[in-house]
């Protein structure tokens, strides 16, 4: 019996949607040789992740094993799959695999960070493998929202293994390759020993429907506008952006593309050769030249994000271009779960200027990109494997797709973060647990999610925050101490100033504090800490965070 063992290991997008990174290995236990499957981000959010940029997967485990990782390969181009290759790249250091619209785009992001992009290995579609240690990786055509989106063929002396990627079921996808049930077929026919799944649908009882059931949904909203008209999808979703762009222009309305990542994906496109027959687009500068009801816009932001031209577009103006009463804003998209807010802020924002809002609740203009429960089902019949291992869902999406393998007779096993699954025998089996987390891009750093930094911001976010000053001479205080409160009420309870109060009561503490508290800054730390918030909790019922600064001078 041989004495390696295959392995599977997701960092990310395994107990949560994004942020995906998966591990697989094959060797002696210990001493296997790895590839990563997927650098993806997560997107931060202003109650659990105040200041925060982005978030990827904490690699330390496979950065640690370096010199044992042979390759990272991309299964396509969203921003939870590709996001993080120019961030954490350079901790790993492996070749990247990619297909060519993917490859281009992770050029452009080698190209911002300054890596080299000989690194970037552009690879065609299976039947060709490309061999990296002991692995043989084809990049198999599947159906998704992005254009060139593969599965992945993994085979290795102990048996081929299947990684889905994201993908759906549809044979008419518009951009992008269709679903090949024959192909996925023959990918299955020699045996495969583990099927890896997009587990994100499989609440959705509804077998998927096709990109091109909401084309002439769009063209008749698109038509039927007297003003001008906006719509927003994700940028990556060339398809649907296409569409979009299709539909204005068979109005009579000329195209603008508002957004950068808009235009680059659009650019990408064209540029690789996939994105064919897309309309002609004017810039904002001449769209105002026009009347509104010859121009269509096209927008990022179709999550909320503040920065984007859907969230800048609804506080006024962007480029020039701004909507009024009459225009109509379409979201060709579905809201991610977590992004309500920042959507609904922007819908009412649109709402008092008088714009008609047309979203997704009918079910007309936008479909997933995802599998649904029948075609996952529909799926583990085409491939046939030994295991059924879901991943890239929370963990309710997890379990419940592996209920779904079990009552089809797969195995299955669930696996969140952390958890390394030996796939060599005849039942996936839990080989060890890894600590894995998150690392936080603030800024240009890149800090761990156990570092603190975001706890003392959402700490001070909560409570505010009071500066308190004083001046040592010769072992006692040099006049009185002074406070500077931010993120906190001027006036409490007393009617007086909250500055005043608390300095007052400082006063009171230092004239009766002994020498020995006086000489020790932690014990000057510890006794004006405890007299700040107590005093705050008195004022404003609140106790808030404190930062002493003090002057030690000599006689």
């Amino acid at each position: 019996m041989s004495s390696n063992r295959l392995i599977y290991l997701p960092l990310g997008g395994a107990g949560e949607i994004g942020m995906n990174c998966y591990v697989y290995g094959y060797g002696p236990a210990d001493k296997e040789r790895y590839i990563i499957v997927d650098l993806g981000v997560a997107f931060p959010d202003m109650d659990s992740t105040p200041g925060v940029d982005l978030i990827f997967a904490d690699i330390a485990w496979i950065q640690a094993r370096k010199d044992r990782l042979d390759g990272i390969f991309i299964t396509h181009a969203h921003e939870d799959h590709i996001g993080a290759i120019g961030h954490l790249w350079s901790r790993l250091g492996a070749p990247i695999y990619a297909r060519a619209f993917t490859a281009h785009l992770a050029r452009l992001k080698f190209e911002e960070h300054g890596h080299d992009e000989m690194a970037i290995n552009t690879v065609p579609p299976y039947p060709e493998m490309t061999q990296v240690g002991p692995f043989n990786v084809g990049f198999v055509p599947i159906s998704h929202s992005i254009p060139e989106s593969s599965g992945l063929v993994i085979d290795t002396d102990a048996g081929r293994l299947v990684h889905t990627g994201d993908f759906k079921i549809d044979e008419t996808p518009g951009v992008g390759e269709a679903f090949d049930r024959k192909l996925w077929a023959k990918v299955a026919k020699p045996g495969v020993r583990a099927l890896i799944c997009d587990s994100t649908n499989v609440f959705s009882p509804e077998p998927g429907r096709s990109e091109a059931s909401v084309g002439p949904e769009i063209e008749k909203l698109v038509a039927s506008s007297k003003g001008m008209v906006v719509a927003t999808t994700f940028a990556s979703n060339i398809a649907r952006v296409k569409t979009l762009a299709q539909a204005g222009q068979r109005a009579g309305r000329s195209i603008v593309l508002l957004g950068r990542s808009m235009r680059r994906m659009v650019t990408a496109g064209v540029e690789v050769g996939i994105l064919k027959d897309f309309p002609k687009t004017i810039s904002p500068e001449d769209a105002k030249a026009l009347p509104r009801g010859n121009v269509m816009l096209l927008a990022t932001g179709s999550q909320g994000e503040r920065r984007a031209a859907s969230a800048q577009l609804s506080r006024g103006k962007y480029l020039g271009m701004s909507l009024k009463e009459g225009d109509l804003f379409l979201f060709s998209s579905k809201t991610i779960p977590g992004n309500e807010k920042s959507v609904a802020r922007i819908v009412n924002s649109y709402s008092e200027m008088g714009v008609d809002v047309v979203d997704d609740s009918s079910g007309h203009y936008h479909v997933s990109g995802h599998a649904n429960r029948p075609d996952l089902a529909e799926m583990h019949k085409i491939i046939q494997p030994q295991f059924v291992i879901p991943m890239h869902g929370e963990h309710r999406h997890l379990r419940e797709h592996a209920k779904l393998g079990e009552s089809g007779g797969f195995k299955s096993v669930i696996a969140p973060n952390g958890t390394m699954i030996e796939l060599s025998g005849n039942a996936p089996e839990v080989a060890e647990f890894v600590e894995t987390g998150r690392t936080y891009l603030d800024g240009r750093v890149q800090i761990g999610a156990m570092d603190g930094v975001v706890r003392e911001r959402i700490k001070m976010a909560l409570n505010g925050h009071v500066v308190v000053t004083m001046i040592i001479e010769d072992g006692k205080p040099l006049g009185d101490a002074w406070c500077e409160i931010i993120g906190l009420p001027e006036v409490g309870r007393s009617r007086a100033p909250l500055v005043e109060v608390l300095e007052e009561d400082l006063t009171q503490f230092l004239m009766r504090a002994n020498k020995k508290t006086l000489a020790s800054d932690d014990k000057l730390n510890e006794g004006i800490r405890r007299i700040v918030r107590n005093s705050s909790k008195e004022e404003i019922g609140k106790k808030p965070e404190v930062t002493l600064v003090v002057s030690r001078l000599a006689g």
